[in-house]
């Protein structure tokens, strides 16, 4: 039985707009651990499940689509919206 991990997307550290930030993405857990390659270095795997992420609109339509599939899954709270308020006049301070 695959494991996923619903969670709604955090914005986007490098932008300022919140653009998807409204949509729940299921996505699975690894099942293994990487390993290094041993002629690159690079880390990898057999397991191709960990690169597909699915977009909900709401998280009730996540957790229908998992159920149905017969996935078990937990949901990942989002994080809490922090407001910095701060006044032009601070960045001369």
């Amino acid at each position: 039985m695959k494991t996923a991990r619903i969670f709604q997307r955090p914005k986007n550290a490098m932008q300022s707009g919140r653009a998807r930030t409204d949509q729940w993405v299921l996505e699975f857990e690894p099942a293994f651990g990487q390993r290094p390659d041993p002629l690159t270095g690079w880390n990898g795997g057999g397991e191709t499940s960990n690169q597909v992420r699915i977009a909900f609109p709401t998280l009730e339509a996540a957790k229908a689509h998992a159920e149905r599939e017969g996935y078990a899954y937990h949901i990942v709270p989002a994080p809490a919206r922090k407001l910095k308020l701060q006044a032009y006049a601070d960045n001369f301070r």
